[in-house]
Protein backbone atom coordinates (compact mmCIF):
# COMPACT_ATOMS: atom_id res chain seq x y z
CA UNK A 1 0.00 0.00 0.00
CA UNK A 2 1.48 3.74 -0.82
CA UNK A 3 1.76 6.04 2.20
CA UNK A 4 -0.75 8.16 3.17
CA UNK A 5 -3.13 5.64 1.62
CA UNK A 6 -6.31 3.62 3.19
CA UNK A 7 -8.11 0.79 1.79
CA UNK A 8 -11.81 2.08 1.84
CA UNK A 9 -13.17 -1.57 -0.18
CA UNK A 10 -11.15 -4.17 -1.82
CA UNK A 11 -11.29 -2.15 -5.09
CA UNK A 12 -10.96 1.11 -3.69
CA UNK A 13 -8.06 3.20 -2.13
CA UNK A 14 -8.09 6.86 -1.20
CA UNK A 15 -5.71 9.53 -0.08
CA UNK A 16 -5.92 10.56 3.12
CA UNK A 17 -4.40 14.33 4.29
CA UNK A 18 -1.38 14.36 2.33
CA UNK A 19 0.52 17.20 2.60
CA UNK A 20 2.51 18.46 -0.55
CA UNK A 21 5.41 20.96 -0.40
CA UNK A 22 5.07 23.21 -3.17
CA UNK A 23 8.22 25.50 -3.46
CA UNK A 24 6.15 28.50 -2.64
CA UNK A 25 7.45 31.53 -0.94
CA UNK A 26 7.50 31.95 2.86
CA UNK A 27 4.91 34.62 2.66
CA UNK A 28 1.69 35.25 0.72
CA UNK A 29 2.39 37.10 -2.63
CA UNK A 30 -0.44 38.55 -4.46
CA UNK A 31 -0.47 38.31 -8.34
CA UNK A 32 0.57 41.44 -10.27
CA UNK A 33 -2.47 43.41 -12.45
CA UNK A 34 -1.68 43.94 -16.34
CA UNK A 35 -1.71 47.49 -15.42
CA UNK A 36 1.16 47.07 -13.51
CA UNK A 37 3.15 45.02 -15.41
CA UNK A 38 2.68 47.85 -18.14
CA UNK A 39 3.71 50.76 -15.72
CA UNK A 40 6.74 48.63 -14.57
CA UNK A 41 7.92 48.24 -18.47
CA UNK A 42 7.33 52.11 -18.49
CA UNK A 43 9.37 52.73 -15.43
CA UNK A 44 12.22 50.96 -17.33
CA UNK A 45 11.73 51.68 -20.44
CA UNK A 46 11.28 48.08 -21.40
CA UNK A 47 9.57 46.91 -24.97
CA UNK A 48 7.42 43.65 -24.60
CA UNK A 49 9.97 41.49 -26.20
CA UNK A 50 12.69 42.75 -23.57
CA UNK A 51 10.17 41.67 -20.56
CA UNK A 52 9.59 38.47 -22.61
CA UNK A 53 13.15 38.14 -22.70
CA UNK A 54 13.98 39.01 -18.88
CA UNK A 55 10.99 36.83 -17.81
CA UNK A 56 12.18 33.46 -20.32
CA UNK A 57 8.37 33.99 -22.00
CA UNK A 58 7.54 34.19 -25.67
CA UNK A 59 6.41 37.88 -27.07
CA UNK A 60 3.00 36.83 -27.72
CA UNK A 61 2.33 35.49 -24.29
CA UNK A 62 3.44 39.39 -22.84
CA UNK A 63 1.18 41.06 -25.97
CA UNK A 64 -1.51 38.28 -25.43
CA UNK A 65 -1.37 39.19 -21.34
CA UNK A 66 -1.80 42.74 -21.41
CA UNK A 67 -4.28 42.72 -24.05
CA UNK A 68 -6.24 40.81 -21.30
CA UNK A 69 -6.75 38.58 -24.16
CA UNK A 70 -5.64 35.16 -22.06
CA UNK A 71 -5.99 34.34 -18.52
CA UNK A 72 -2.05 34.06 -17.69
CA UNK A 73 -1.19 31.35 -15.67
CA UNK A 74 0.59 31.87 -11.87
CA UNK A 75 3.90 30.59 -13.11
CA UNK A 76 3.78 32.96 -15.97
CA UNK A 77 2.95 36.30 -13.90
CA UNK A 78 5.84 34.75 -11.15
CA UNK A 79 8.07 34.97 -14.05
CA UNK A 80 7.66 38.60 -14.61
CA UNK A 81 7.53 39.69 -11.50
CA UNK A 82 10.87 38.06 -10.78
CA UNK A 83 12.38 39.49 -14.06
CA UNK A 84 11.30 43.16 -12.81
CA UNK A 85 12.47 42.26 -9.16
CA UNK A 86 16.02 41.21 -10.59
CA UNK A 87 15.30 44.65 -12.73
CA UNK A 88 15.45 46.68 -9.34
CA UNK A 89 11.02 47.33 -8.85
CA UNK A 90 8.83 46.56 -6.47
CA UNK A 91 4.96 46.21 -6.59
CA UNK A 92 2.66 47.42 -3.74
CA UNK A 93 -0.30 45.37 -2.62
CA UNK A 94 -3.60 47.89 -2.38
CA UNK A 95 -3.67 49.31 0.90
CA UNK A 96 0.11 49.04 1.34
CA UNK A 97 2.04 51.28 3.93
CA UNK A 98 4.62 52.19 1.65
CA UNK A 99 2.78 53.78 -0.63
CA UNK A 100 -1.24 53.51 0.17
CA UNK A 101 -2.42 51.18 -2.68
CA UNK A 102 -1.51 49.35 -5.38
CA UNK A 103 1.64 49.51 -7.86
CA UNK A 104 4.80 49.70 -8.81
CA UNK A 105 7.89 51.60 -7.81
CA UNK A 106 11.89 51.56 -7.89
CA UNK A 107 13.18 49.88 -5.36
CA UNK A 108 15.09 52.26 -2.79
Amino acid sequence: MLPNTKRVSSREIRKVDVVVPTGVLDYPRRMITREQIRAARGLLDWTQVELARAAGLSEVAVKNLERGRTDPRASTLSAIQQAFDRAGLVFLDPGDTRDGGAGVRLKQ
